[in-house]
């Protein structure tokens, strides 16, 4: 079945998940980030991941500084404190709705 565009941005919110949960366990990186999300099935390019990332900084939920790693100037984000409580209720959220969409039907 092709990709189609609704489809991506069904996935855009998942998308989003990823990169906050793993930005609220250690920093992280666009590229590392795009490593991690092919991982799950997820191939961003960097002008579709970098807009996002910068989107969740804009709206509170990441928080960035440049680093320097082996010699490269590097931006590492981390969830803020705003982003750990969107997750936490994010978390409640899925956890329902996957319960819903998987729950054995009750013939």
């Amino acid at each position: 079945m092709p990709i189609t565009k609704s489809v991506n941005e069904l996935w855009s919110g998942f998308v989003r998940l990823h990169i906050l949960h793993h930005a609220a366990q250690e920093p992280i990186f666009g590229l590392g980030m795009m490593a991690e999300l092919e991982r799950h099935g997820y191939r961003l390019s960097p002008g579709t991941l970098y807009p996002i990332l910068h989107g969740l900084e804009k709206k509170g939920l990441l928080r960035s500084r440049e680093t320097l790693h082996e010699g490269h100037r590097r931006r590492v984000y981390r969830a803020t404190a705003l982003g750990r409580r969107a997750l936490t209720d994010a978390k409640h959220k899925v956890r329902e709705l996957f319960g819903e969409m998987f729950e054995e039907s009750k013939a």
